[in-house]
């Protein structure tokens, strides 16, 4: 009995070094990650809540255009859908505005073509007409500020961002999940350590309780 308590105790701190071992690793690892995205969301974060003293000038751009003869017959008619562009017209518009058409769901009435254009950091929109095939474009843009606030927010950003943003967020529990456990692993020679966690548990929920109704 004595030979395998000695035996537990000797492995004791075997098992201590390999998980200090593999925590410090996915915590760097994770930290690698998501510092990049730490920072730019930090940032944001401070421009969001400080968003009316941060006045921003948008920029407004017009075109007007009409549509080749040979796609005007891709528009025409007077049926009332929602559907996307047809794809040559779609084409036409990317080449000539650069308005990311393509694949985008159009709201056809009978008398014009709607598209609205949202994109981070602004707007904008076109319509055709269909029977003339007249376009027009609008482009409002409102800054560098603007922009990364509406990729914080993941809004309007696409699918790819999206997933980029479900992949920073699950770097980041994973960074916060093993700095609690080496906290746990460091706390007996640091003191400070769970008066600090607390603190950072009870501070938001006072101020919440509080300055929030």
């Amino acid at each position: 009995m004595g030979q395998l308590q000695a035996n537990a105790e000797s492995m004791r701190p075997q098992r201590r070094a390999f998980w200090m071992r593999q925590l410090h690793q996915w915590h760097w690892i994770s930290s690698a990650l998501c510092l990049v995205g730490l920072l730019l969301f930090a940032l944001t974060g401070i421009t969001l809540n400080h968003a009316r003293q941060i006045e921003a000038t948008p920029r407004v751009t017009h075109r007007n255009l009409v549509l080749p003869t040979e796609l005007r017959v891709a528009v025409d008619g007077d049926d009332a859908r929602k559907a996307a562009l047809p794809t040559a017209v779609a084409a036409w518009l990317d080449d000539q505005l650069q308005a990311h058409a393509a694949g985008r769901v159009a709201e056809w009435s009978v008398d014009e073509v709607y598209l609205s254009l949202p994109r981070p950091g602004g707007d904008g929109w076109l319509s055709i007409d269909r029977a003339s095939g007249a376009v027009e474009y609008e482009l409002t843009r409102r800054g560098a500020i603007a922009y990364l606030n509406d990729l914080h927010k993941g809004r309007n950003a696409g699918a790819a961002w999206s997933w980029f943003l479900d992949v920073f967020a699950l770097a980041c529990l994973v960074f916060a999940i093993t700095g609690l456990f080496l906290l746990k692993l460091h706390a007996a020679r640091r003191t400070s350590t769970w008066p600090l966690v607390s603190l950072g548990l009870v501070l938001p929920v006072v101020l919440a309780l509080i300055f929030i109704h």
